[in-house]
């Protein structure tokens, strides 16, 4: 079992960059793959990037692909999302999910976060 906790969250003016932190707790974070999920008011939740246990495999959104980038250090039990050239259409509840094996689909993911609130003015 793993336990996740997202921070790094807040106001941000447009155009500008963000990096959102998801720490894992236990032993087994490693061999675990991880996702960015958001979740805007009123929308459901759309999947951001997810990436492998061995950081090998990544994939994106098209809506964030070029913009926004996935990473994570098992060593420390933490992945990150580095979120530039921020829009408004990008303010959501960002939530870290944990799976074997990645995937896109949110309802195949077996750990979640709390989630952090990004809020992108114009």
């Amino acid at each position: 079992q793993v336990q996740l906790v997202e921070s790094g969250g807040g106001l941000i003016q447009a155009g500008a960059s963000l990096r959102l932190t998801c720490e894992g707790s236990g032993r087994t974070f490693s061999a675990y793959a991880v996702a960015w999920f958001r979740q805007a008011q009123g929308q459901e939740r759309e999947f951001v990037a997810s990436i492998s246990w061995s950081s090998a495999l990544t994939n994106y959104a098209v809506s964030v692909k070029d913009r926004f980038t996935i990473s994570r250090d098992n060593t420390k039990n933490t992945m990150y999302l580095q979120m530039s050239s921020l829009k408004p259409e990008d303010s959501a509840v960002y939530y870290c999910a944990a799976r074997f094996g990645p995937s896109r689909r949110a309802e195949e993911y077996n750990y979640w976060g709390q989630g952090t609130q990004v809020t992108v003015s114009s």
